[in-house]
């Protein structure tokens, strides 16, 4: 077989997808189907291949949407906090006729119950094993590298809504990641996710009915990150005016309270709370329409210029460079352009543009995308019962600094290796653990399977002179040409 052909393929694999797989993870029992050797003859047919195939990003596990998440956990709070007040209402009752005492020989006589998951962590859990099982099953990992691009391009925060982080992202994200990147735009921004997220959901115009009972203000939170951070970019010409006339174009855009039992939730359009009239944005005014004076706004946002500068450069730092090649990020913005940003067009212009496939590896895989690439190239089985449940990895995942749906801030997790490498020490204690829990592991077969012709001389030499069969894996797992992409 050419060399060549396996040097791309291997750089596919872990470039834009999340490295080789051996297929059991997912139930497939077809080795040839994840491997390098598979797809060496044509690496990039492969990859464009994976983008079109029926159904890319879509998961079959059955999830609840993210009104009826908001809805069951502020109906599950209502009900624990009812339980609560019922305990401590028995408890006076029963001090108040002296039983106290025999009301704790009761409690300390009786065997203490295993505590059950709460449910806002069980939903959470359900669709981070969702998610991870796309990864970890996919063929070659692509489209489900393109929608955690995504996902944090427009992240959120568990931290402030627990209820809907999972569901945003197969709503908002999943759900446009392969159109046009302004229907995306269009449903991240009215989801009620993001409008909690960016604290719109009580955002009202000076002169709004509610604005005048003067119950709160202006929030310009929302408005700010769409133009910094979702679409034009830093530095593009829009202005603090642009910014506040802005808000006051999504005053309004809000959510039905979750304790609404039918609509809870919900996207919803409050006229109370809109500023009435025109606003000027970057130059173009825009009438008093309503809801429809935002949706216009955001329209012209995702066809403008810097957008497609701004998402072309992400995309480029994100799978080839931390500094990508301009002509790269050239083609890219083009592509946007002439695609009226269709973002499958955008992807398949970058798997096929040379400057993409640079042989320099300066990418550091993110802890989630090493933890994805170690159980892919492991075949290591993983459910409830198993050492690599979903409670495990998301706690390693957090150990390492990237707690999952947790982003520091709106503009998420960062994607160079300035701010990842100083974390790498502490992976070799997890691919330690990791390879002690799989003793029949070949490190040599796994070396050629998951590197094949990416493994250095010396890496090859490393591994060969381990101690051990499980030091030979963990020094796999941290070889450089493991850890990067």
């Amino acid at each position: 077989m050419d060399t060549r052909g396996k040097e791309a393929a291997a750089l596919a694999l872990h470039r834009f997808g999340f490295g080789p797989s051996l297929g059991t993870s997912s139930g497939n029992d077809s080795a040839a189907a994840y491997s390098i050797a598979a797809i060496a003859g044509d690496p990039r047919g492969a990859l464009l291949s994976d983008l079109d195939r029926p159904n890319a990003g879509y998961l079959t596990a059955k999830l609840p949407s993210s009104a009826a998440a908001a809805r069951a956990i502020s109906d599950y709070r209502a009900e624990e906090q009812a339980k609560s007040k019922l305990a401590q209402r028995a408890k006076k009752e029963a001090e108040a006729n002296g039983m106290a005492a025999t009301a704790n020989d009761a409690e300390t006589a009786t065997p203490p119950k295993p505590p059950e998951t709460p449910l806002p962590q069980q939903i959470f859990q359900n669709e981070a094993a969702a998610r991870y099982e796309a990864a970890v099953g996919a063929d070659i990992g692509f489209v489900e590298r393109l929608v955690w691009f995504w996902s944090n391009h427009f992240c959120i925060s568990a931290d402030k809504d627990i209820a809907m982080v999972g569901a945003y992202e197969r709503e908002a994200i999943r759900a446009h990641a392969f159109g046009h990147f302004a229907d995306m735009l269009q449903a991240v921004e009215s989801h009620p996710a993001m409008l909690y997220y960016l604290d719109n959901v009580r955002s009202m115009g000076a002169n709004s009915v509610a604005g005048i009972n003067g119950d709160k203000g202006l929030n310009e939170n929302l408005a700010r990150e769409i133009l910094e951070l979702h679409t034009l970019g830093v530095r593009s010409g829009y202005s603090q005016v642009d910014v506040t006339s802005f808000a006051n174009v999504l005053t309004g855009w809000t959510s039905t309270d979750a304790a609404d039992p039918a609509h809870g939730g919900e996207f919803l359009f409050n006229k109370r709370l809109h500023e009435p009239g025109q606003q000027t944005v970057l130059g173009k005014f825009y009438a008093g329409a309503g809801v429809d004076q935002g949706r216009a706004v955001l329209a012209d946002l995702a066809r403008h210029t810097a957008t497609a500068q701004h998402i072309a450069q992400k995309l480029a730092c994100h799978f080839v460079a931390d500094v990508p090649p301009p002509p790269l990020v050239a083609k890219l913005a083009k592509s946007f352009m002439d695609s009226d940003g269709n973002v499958k067009t955008v992807a398949k212009t970058l798997v096929t543009a040379d400057e993409a496939w640079i042989p320099a590896r300066g990418k550091l895989k993110r802890p989630s995308e090493w933890i994805v690439s170690m159980l892919r190239l492991t075949s290591a089985k993983w459910n409830a019962n198993s050492p690599f449940n979903i409670g495990r990895v998301l706690s390693v995942q957090a150990t390492l600094g990237e707690s999952l749906w947790r982003p520091p801030a709106p503009n998420g997790w960062p994607d160079t290796e300035a701010a990842w490498i100083d974390g790498v020490p502490h992976r070799l204690d997890i691919a330690n653990e990791f390879a002690g829990r799989l003793p029949n592991a070949d490190p040599t077969a796994l070396l050629e399977s998951g590197l094949g012709p990416l493994a250095s001389n010396h890496t090859r030499q490393t591994i060969a002179h381990a101690e051990s069969r499980t030091q030979a894996l963990a020094l796999l797992l941290m070889a450089p040409e493991f850890l990067r992409r």
